[in-house]
């Protein structure tokens, strides 16, 4: 590998392959859908950030409406297309290659907008802001975000997530951008630890030592390599002090 290569090519070498790309599990994304009670019969979905698109998958089962999956690294949409095609659900969910900061929609086109792990890449307050023409009057809005779960974290955490996640704010903060927004929250919880680990941190964490020798000569890249290992120590030593929490509100009426 160059030493001038793209840090996003390193970054998606090191996820290539993985079945998530941050926490989560189906039964989360069933939890939080769990919460969407009024939705209609034949609802239009749109799934922010994608990614290989596991909840996709949830959605369109639990759903009888059509899905629009939208993500911005076509790797990942390759992936979601595998999938739907074994799922024989093509004729549900469309896959498109799209930025959430412009996305071609036009106003109240959905009546649920989901985004697992992706908001932050907006910023949440603004990524709520943007999305919520998007929705229809009494439609609702699922999202993840990280979150402080502690008052006082230590030391260690604190200063990872000041330079991986200034932005970081508590429960209480995500709850009121929400009503700042304009939305009216319908209920949140915190995913559960093995969230972290069964589709994400653990194959990732595996493909670290065969990661290091392949970038062995190139600096750049064994510093992203070494930061994911530091990620997931982090995790291990601090994992009360901080969560990925669902967040399930409604545009009013």
């Amino acid at each position: 590998m160059a030493p001038d290569a793209d840090p996003m090519e390193i970054f998606l070498d090191i996820q290539r392959g993985l079945p998530r790309q941050g926490p989560g599990s189906d039964e989360s994304t069933a939890r939080a859908l769990s919460l969407c009670r009024e939705l209609p019969a034949d609802p239009a979905v749109l799934d922010i950030g994608c990614g290989p698109g596991m909840q996709t998958m949830v959605l369109a089962r639990a759903l009888g409406g059509h899905i629009t999956a939208v993500d911005l690294h076509q790797e990942y949409l390759d992936q979601l297309a595998a999938r739907v095609r074994t799922a024989g659900v093509a004729d549900r969910i469309e896959i498109r290659n799209g930025d959430m900061h412009d996305l071609p929609f036009p106003p109240q086109a959905f009546d649920l907008v989901w985004s697992e792990g992706a908001a932050y890449i907006m910023g949440v307050r603004e990524a709520l802001a943007a999305w919520k023409p998007l929705l229809r009057a009494g439609g609702y809005i699922a999202l993840t975000e990280l979150v402080w779960l502690r008052d006082a974290p230590p030391r260690g955490v604190t200063e990872f997530f000041a330079e991986a996640y200034p932005a970081m704010t508590d429960v209480a903060g995500v709850l009121n951008a929400i009503r700042a927004t304009g939305y009216e929250t319908v209920g949140e919880f915190t995913l559960p630890d093995r969230d972290w680990w069964e589709h994400y941190y653990t194959p990732l964490e595996g493909k670290l030592p065969p990661l290091r020798e392949k970038y062995a000569q190139d600096g750049p890249a064994t510093d992203l390599v070494e930061a994911t290992a530091r990620e997931i120590e982090t995790r291990r030593r601090f994992g009360t002090s901080y969560g990925y929490q669902f967040f399930v509100a409604r545009k009013p009426r």
